[in-house]
């Protein structure tokens, strides 16, 4: 498991720095939030928060926005916790797409509401910070709906995954 963790963090940190189109809160829109998402309902909320958080915070270290990297690491670790229980309280209910539709609707939200939050604290305005919600809104439905195609398509039908999501480490975190 920490392997895979370690793998999920450059994951994030590749994903966030592939694309990163800066924004007028000076944040960027990028494609990282994609494997936040799957690194909590691979990894679990344990090693999926922990991926999450230090591979988002290396994009921002990596990337020059070190400001950000205390906070973004707190938010995306608590996006992979929030996704994972979303979707597994979904999941025991209702079967297919929909646990991680909403899960991940759920995760992009925290971030949308941190940033907002962050952003307001820092340049001490809520007209400053407002600017960045359309930025985040578009960085948050491009991760969501990524991921969840990236899993139905591609992870869903992987045997490792599969066995991973079921359980297969005696991992009692995972869905």
């Amino acid at each position: 498991m920490l392997v895979l963790g370690g793998l999920f963090a450059a994951f994030v940190t590749a994903a966030t720095m592939l694309i990163h189109i800066p924004t007028p809160t000076k944040g960027y829109i990028n494609l990282g939030d994609c494997i936040v998402n799957l690194s909590a309902w691979i990894l679990g909320p344990i090693y999926g928060a922990c991926a999450a958080g230090i591979g988002s915070a290396s994009a921002d270290l990596l990337l020059g926005y070190t400001i950000y990297a205390p906070v973004t690491f707190v938010i995306k670790a608590l996006m992979a916790v929030v996704s994972f229980y979303v979707c597994r309280m979904i999941a025991k209910r209702t079967r297919g797409s929909l646990a991680r539709i909403l899960a991940s609707v759920s995760a992009e939200l925290l971030m949308i509401l941190g940033y907002f939050l962050f952003e307001w604290f820092l340049y001490q305005s809520f007209a400053a910070s407002f600017a960045g919600i359309p930025s985040n809104i578009a960085q948050g439905v491009g991760g969501a709906a990524l991921s969840v195609l990236l899993h139905e398509a591609l992870l869903n039908r992987t045997p490792a995954v599969k066995t991973l999501e079921q359980g297969g480490n005696n991992h009692k975190y995972m869905l």
